[in-house]
């Protein structure tokens, strides 16, 4: 049976050193090289860890990679940066933000491990750089190198499969969608983003009809909301839709905005759905119904998903899927169960 003077030994620290990284004792502080480094080895010599406190690093590294200047498309990541601080808070731990892959690499020997948040490209020379680096990383809300790094993202497809049956079951059949362009998903970055694509797919296998009833191009802001409304109105004027769902809530703000101005009654006679649940949603006129993404339990997964790779718990890359839930207000009540807020 492996002791600590086993491990002691093969790591060069002292048996008191092994003891206090091997019990999760909050109090002791070592570096996350030497914390790495016990863990491993007693991992390697099947040495089981008696508490889940040992696997948690106590200081990560963060990689902002998104812009939080850049208004309400880019307000989603600054509430997930907020729950990963909150997160990190409880479980005795503390972050260290980078603003670029290369600040990350070359502070890399300071951490076990990184988080990123934040949706923007990441060139493959970059990637690869950062798995020799620092080869524990978990990616929130992309998936850029499934073969090298875990992810934890919201089920959009579903959440769009979801919205699109919600919808049917109040009697909407005339279902538009506005959406925006593009997504990244290993080293490939793609023209259509996947709630469009699910809604593409669900609305040709459900026969829903399509021609002039999608749009989905452009950033994800207010400004193109707007414009998009616009062309969607201008392209149905025989055949107004009687719903409208909108892959994010920047742009479903804009969508309101149109229809307001068009003279067009929300929900009456267009009901609007959208996804993410920013604070702006409690704003509009009329309130916005919105699919919550869970900003919490994105950041606890991910910080899970790291200790128990740092730990060697895991042979694969692990990438999770998490569900969302329909927050009702006054731009959509499900004809069933929910009352709006």
């Amino acid at each position: 049976m492996v002791n600590l003077g086993d491990i002691a030994k093969a790591t060069g620290y002292s048996k008191a050193t092994v003891s206090r990284v091997l019990s999760g004792d909050p109090s002791f502080t070592a570096k996350e090289s030497t914390r790495h480094r016990v863990i491993q080895v007693a991992t390697e010599l099947g040495y089981a860890l008696r508490t889940s406190r040992a696997g948690v690093p106590q200081t990560i590294a963060v990689l902002e990679n998104f812009d939080p200047t850049n208004g309400p498309q880019d307000s989603y990541f600054s509430d997930v940066r907020e729950a990963l601080r909150e997160r990190a808070v409880e479980n005795m731990m503390s972050l260290a933000f980078f603003p670029t892959v290369d600040a990350l690499i070359e502070a890399a020997d300071e951490f076990s491990g990184f988080v990123s948040i934040g949706p923007a490209p990441i060139a493959q020379d970059d990637l690869d750089r950062l798995y020799e680096a620092l080869s524990h990383g978990v990616f929130i809300d992309i998936n850029p190198a499934p073969a090298l790094f875990h992810s934890v993202r919201p089920d959009l497809q579903q959440t769009v499969i979801d919205a699109i049956y919600t919808l049917r079951e109040q009697g909407r059949q005339r279902i538009a969608f506005i959406g925006g362009a593009g997504h990244m998903m290993g080293s490939h970055v793609f023209a259509q983003d996947p709630r469009t694509v699910a809604f593409n797919e669900w609305a040709h296998l459900l026969d829903m009809p399509t021609d002039g009833y999608v749009c989905a191009s452009g950033p994800f802001t207010v400004e193109n909301g707007r414009s998009q409304a616009e062309a969607l109105l201008d392209a149905c004027t025989d055949d107004l839709p009687d719903a409208v769902l909108v892959a994010a809530d920047p742009l479903a703000v804009g969508v309101i905005q149109v229809l307001a101005a068009r003279g067009l009654r929300v929900p009456d006679q267009i009901a609007v759905v959208s996804i993410d649940n920013l604070q702006v949603c409690e704003y509009t006129a009329p309130t916005l119904s919105s699919y919550a993404i869970e900003r919490s339990e994105l950041a606890e997964t991910a910080l899970i998903l790291l200790s128990d790779a740092i730990v060697g718990r895991f042979m694969h890359k692990h990438h999770v899927l998490l569900s969302t839930r329909l927050v009702v207000r006054q731009s959509f009540i499900p004809a069933h169960g929910a009352t709006a807020q």
